[in-house]
């Protein structure tokens, strides 16, 4: 006989027993006999005959193809290399950082990202046995001027964005500030004034720290419309 007890979507801890039966299981679950117990803080989810644990604590493992924000750390001749919060650097290649061919005789690479530097970039490779692989190159990617960065964790980034970007469109909207977000945890804000600044990171740690309730959008929603 099959028996969950938890609430899809209720706040688990690592010890907690989910279910009793047979499930199949995902990602924060761990069997033992018939049953299933949590590994990590994170949200239960329950769909029928499937069982996870979304955690929502840890450093950001890099995925090819992800958006991440990162801050340059060292330049090399021909490399720069990107702390983007995860137990790995990124590594920022000349090939994958200019259009045309770099030549570190005749060129300067801190004339195109120095330390310090916050760039937008594309992770083009990931296998675990190297640092993560970096672009540059497409369209609306590289350094990132003025604006300020905050970072929160990693698994709450498709809650700020929303369903089809509806959160992150709204706080852009009620806020006039440009937003971007990496699948790192890095979010990079920046607005005309900086009490619009200051309001979009509100509702952003707002989001945060409620990511495991319901009806969020309205309550951002208001939240921003009582401080306009």
């Amino acid at each position: 006989m099959n028996e969950i007890f938890f609430e899809n979507h209720a706040i688990v801890v690592p010890g907690d027993k989910l279910a009793t039966g047979h499930f199949k299981y995902g990602s924060g679950v761990v069997r033992q006999d018939n049953n299933y117990y949590a590994t990590v803080v994170g949200l239960f989810r329950d769909r029928g005959d499937y069982i996870s644990v979304k955690s929502l604590k840890g450093k950001y493992l890099p995925r090819a193809g992800d958006l991440v924000i990162g801050l340059v750390i060292d330049v090399g001749l021909t490399n720069w290399i990107l702390d983007i919060g995860s137990p790995y650097v990124g590594v920022l290649t000349s090939m994958n950082a200019v259009t045309k061919r770099f030549d570190p005789v005749m060129a300067d690479a801190r004339k195109i990202f120095d330390v310090g530097d916050i760039v937008l970039a594309k992770i083009v490779a990931f296998d675990r046995t190297k640092d993560p692989n970096l672009s540059t190159k497409e369209r609306g990617l590289g350094k990132l001027k003025g604006g300020r960065v905050i970072e929160i964790e990693a698994a709450h980034i498709p809650r700020v964005i929303g369903k089809k970007g509806s959160m992150i469109n709204m706080i852009k909207r009620l806020t006039r500030c440009q937003i971007i977000t990496g699948q790192n945890g890095r979010i990079w804000v920046q607005g005309k004034k900086i009490q619009d600044e200051l309001r979009a990171i509100e509702a952003i740690k707002k989001i945060e720290r409620e990511a495991h309730t319901q009806n969020l959008t309205n309550r951002i929603n208001e939240f921003l419309n009582s401080k306009r």
